[in-house]
């Protein structure tokens, strides 16, 4: 009798799950294995007929100067978002979440940035980032002409220029997520911390950092992969240019789709998803194994 109310339980557990499994299957798994195989032929604009090409279109991604400056600025972008949306995103946390007055305002000004449509503030940057634009002719007025640059012009700075304005509007929301753990911290250790004589860089240390694993570790997964997967900043800012100076993987996806190389696109867009999947899921597995020890 107990046996098969358990495997009726088991019975009625799967038929709850499988509705999402089907649609797992049907809009990620079958997709996947679409695009895997597509990614190994000729799939081009015009051609009645699609060849299998193996891994030739693997072996222009990783031949091709153009495309392995794209992977380059992919990786450039996605290390230079990765370390300063945390380290701004802690900052600005660490500051609203003391007992200043207005404290909650200062919450909505610096998390509204990232209601904001991507592309509208792509466009509103570029007069700002423009070399005759409200930046320079700021720096200028200040006495410091010396710091003008060609922010989306310079091929040397552009990419951390694109960057920046990534950081600008995204450091808001990594900051929620960093609230979000220091007010789980209990005010009792930092109490006992202060008895004990412990200054506040050392409560810091001790207390404050080590507690945060857990914001820190999904704030570095959410950047990482929107480091990898950027598209909308370049595309608005500079749309790749100057010349191929801020190419990065998803712009040149889209490029290849646009001309109708619908294979080697393919393939780009799956080297992405590799790209993604090897430097992720160790951060993945770390957060597990960091809960399991809590």
């Amino acid at each position: 009798m107990v046996h098969a109310m358990r495997r009726n339980r088991h019975i009625y557990t799967y038929l709850l799950t499988l509705p999402a499994l089907l649609l797992f299957g049907i809009f990620f798994v079958a997709p996947s294995i679409y695009g895997i195989y597509y990614s190994l032929t000729d799939w081009t604009i015009g051609k009645d007929a699609i060849s299998f090409v193996g891994i030739d279109n693997y072996k222009t991604i990783f031949q091709s100067s153009e495309l392995k400056h794209a992977i380059y600025n992919t990786f450039l972008y996605a290390v230079i978002v990765v370390i300063g949306k945390n380290v701004n995103g802690l900052l600005l946390a660490l500051a609203v979440n003391t007992k200043m007055k207005l404290r909650g305002y200062f919450r909505v000004i610096f998390f509204l940035p990232c209601v904001i449509s991507t592309i509208i503030i792509g466009l509103v940057f570029v007069p700002i980032l423009h070399p005759n634009g409200i930046l320079n002719d700021f720096l200028g007025n200040i006495g410091l002409g010396f710091l003008k640059q060609g922010w989306l012009v310079d091929t040397k700075i552009v990419m951390i220029s694109i960057a920046g304005v990534s950081i600008w509007q995204w450091s808001g929301y990594h900051m929620v997520v960093y609230l979000a753990g220091l007010q789980g911290i209990p005010e009792s250790y930092y109490e006992a911390a202060k008895i004990d004589g412990a200054t506040a860089m050392q409560r810091f240390k001790s207390i404050t950092f080590p507690m945060l694993a857990p914001a820190f570790n999904i704030n570095m997964l959410l950047s990482l992969i929107g480091g990898l997967k950027v598209f909308s900043e370049p595309y608005a800012l500079t749309n790749g240019g100057p010349g191929n100076a801020s190419q990065v993987i998803a712009l040149e996806v889209f490029s290849k789709f646009g001309r109708g190389q619908w294979g080697l696109g393919t393939a780009l867009n799956v080297t992405l998803a590799i790209f993604v999947s090897i430097i992720c899921i160790p951060v993945l597995y770390n957060m597990r194994k960091r809960e399991v020890e809590e």
